[in-house]
């Protein structure tokens, strides 16, 4: 944030956050980030040397390859911030069994395609906002078609993998089912969005998106724990 600080004034989404509308000084929040971080990791590694090394990797993606680097630079930049985002489950999970496995990469992938139609339907909806910032987004480098497409493509490898994921959990049938019904709901949104575009319709694509992630990961730890 103390990095995007000035793109996010320029784009009115964001513009009365601290950092930009001034609220908060620059050193103050590069102060709390810093301290936030090392107290952060300095636990990940007290718990775990392995843990440790993947909540410094998430950390790492996300402040220099995705902020730093590519943010500003490709429109392409999420697809690192999805595999920052991905971090926590498998670091989750190396710290429950002790060891890296596919489980708990397969998780971080259906979290790294859940990304894009999280953030593209930002993109889209949002899009006057990124190019006042001078953003590139996927939107407007490949156009809006293109943009469906990746959408639909990403929102069934997230139902792939999350179902995946459930059936070596070896997760009931009940599970299994709400799985079925989430996976029918954003991937219809998905469908709908690309013949009936609207800014409608990238709200609800985006808030069943946050809902889809929190209800999978919710019947993934219930299934495989009862």
């Amino acid at each position: 944030m103390v990095y995007d600080r000035d793109i996010d004034a320029k784009m009115t989404r964001t513009s009365l956050r601290p950092l930009p509308a001034g609220l908060i000084d620059m050193k103050e929040g590069l102060f709390l980030g810093f301290i936030l971080s090392a107290l952060g990791l300095l636990w990940a590694f007290s718990l775990s040397y392995l843990f440790g090394l993947v909540v410094f990797a998430g950390l790492f993606i996300d402040v220099i390859i995705y902020t730093i680097w590519l943010k500003r630079r490709s429109a392409w930049s999420i697809i690192w911030g999805g595999i920052s985002g991905g971090m926590p489950v498998l670091a989750g999970r190396v710290l429950g069994i002790g060891h890296v496995d596919y489980l708990g990469v397969l998780l971080a992938v259906a979290i790294l395609c859940w990304i894009p139609t999280h953030i593209l339907t930002f993109n889209m909806r949002y899009s006057d906002d990124y190019k006042a910032a001078g953003i590139p987004t996927i939107p407007s480098k490949y156009g809006i078609k293109v943009t469906h497409r990746i959408i639909i493509i990403s929102s069934l490898g997230a139902a792939l993998a999350f179902g995946l994921s459930a059936l070596l959990l070896g997760l009931d049938w009940g599970y299994l089912r709400l799985l079925a019904v989430l996976t029918t709901g954003i991937i219809g949104l998905a469908i709908i969005s690309f013949f009936r575009p609207s800014d409608k319709i990238y709200v609800g694509l985006f808030k069943f998106a946050s809902i889809f992630m929190l209800s999978a990961m919710i019947a993934v730890a219930l299934g495989s724990y009862f």
